[in-house]
């Protein structure tokens, strides 16, 4: 779940990284350059050349010699390393699945603008369907080993087990924001216990549509709101939700969240074009939470198959029809687009903003 910022606004296969700005080519890329030495200059005597002309003609040809082999051995160890191993493809969902299309045209299109800064850092873009992030069809996390505690219903268990899977997904999607010089830093992360918590949003109160809640680079994760005597031991239900607001981390850190507000105060936040700018907004949150589990299912960590299956399982309980709102999307949009992450890993395959209106309702 998430609030309006605090403040007024001016494929299939091995899952390939995004690119990389600002590094040195790959091996596969073409080799450096090997430059020839120069031919051997004739050493032959000439007629009436002093002794000592000869001295300097051959303390000479030894400082050329010298240098182009200097200048050939730099070329040769230029920085250049071999290519990592191709990743493991991205885990498979149980049988069964769909998922939602995303290759209308773009019915939100926005400004190709960065976020004002007087730096040459990284900078948010603000955009929606035409986010770089969101085009290449071949980009998505890279499959990584995530190592979380065993999971106890308890208030310090539970800040355990969070605290080591924000670690997890700050190793996901840091370097993956960075590849698009995205200003990525984690969020930073809260673990209120009372009946609610103040945050740059407004006061929050706990309660069962409150399992996690995120603002303005924060997560907050009330154990009171996670609903542990109905769900026990499934840290797969606990992650997936977890991992849903850090995907709105995902959205802030791209501009994403910035763009879809705008979108939503132009239209009135009770409007039906506001509501459905909140669906897209929630559903891609979905998207990026399944493509985190998908990605780190089956790795040699902890997050188990159970647990994938479980989470998998859980997202139809979830959406409009069981809270009776208008803002998140149908149960069955809810479990469809977060499905679609895990069963891909595919960024291209989370643009909801793109989609068409049938498939974010």
């Amino acid at each position: 779940m998430t609030q309006p910022p605090h403040g007024q606004w001016p494929p299939r296969g091995a899952v390939q990284p995004p690119p990389v700005h600002g590094r040195p080519p790959a091996p596969w890329q073409g080799a450096p350059h090997q430059f020839p030495k120069p031919p051997r200059r004739s050493a032959g005597a000439i007629v009436g050349i002093c002794l000592g002309a000869v001295a300097v003609l051959v303390l000479g040809l030894v400082a050329i010699v010298s240098l182009n082999r200097d200048d050939n051995d730099h070329v040769a160890n230029a920085g250049y390393q071999n290519s990592p191993g191709p990743t493991s493809p991205a885990a498979l969902p149980p049988s069964g699945s769909s998922s939602p299309s995303s290759s209308s045209p773009d019915p939100f299109p926005t400004s190709p603008t960065r976020t004002p800064s007087t730096s040459n850092g990284p900078q948010k873009i603000l955009k929606l369907a035409d986010h770089p992030m969101l085009q290449d069809p071949n980009a998505g996390l890279q499959n990584r080993v995530c190592a979380l505690p065993q999971w106890q219903s308890s208030q310090q268990a539970a800040e355990a087990f969070f605290t080591a899977a924000g670690k997890c997904l700050d190793n996901a999607w840091g370097p993956f924001l960075e590849a698009y010089r995205l200003p990525f830093t984690p969020p930073a992360l809260h673990f209120p216990t009372g009946a609610s918590f103040d945050t740059e949003c407004g006061t929050i109160q706990v309660g069962i549509a409150t399992a996690a809640y995120y603002c303005e680079n924060n997560l907050y994760v009330p154990f009171r709101g996670l609903q542990t005597d109905q769900y026990g031991n499934n840290p797969g239900v606990y992650l997936a939700l977890f991992a849903h607001e850090y995907g709105h981390h995902v959205q802030e850190v791209a501009g994403l969240m910035d763009a879809a507000w705008q979108k939503i105060y132009d239209a009135g936040q009770n409007s039906p074009a506001g509501l459905e700018m909140s669906r897209r907004k929630e559903l891609q949150a979905q998207c990026f939470s399944g493509m985190f589990l998908g990605a780190h299912v089956d790795q040699g960590g902890t997050v188990s198959r159970d647990m994938y299956n479980k989470a998998w399982n859980d997202q139809e309980t979830r959406g409009d029809n069981t809270s009776r709102s208008q803002d998140h999307g149908t149960n069955a949009h809810y479990a469809s687009w977060w499905r679609a992450g895990a069963s891909n890993n595919r960024i291209a395959d989370c643009n909801t903003f793109s989609a068409p209106a049938s498939a974010v309702s």
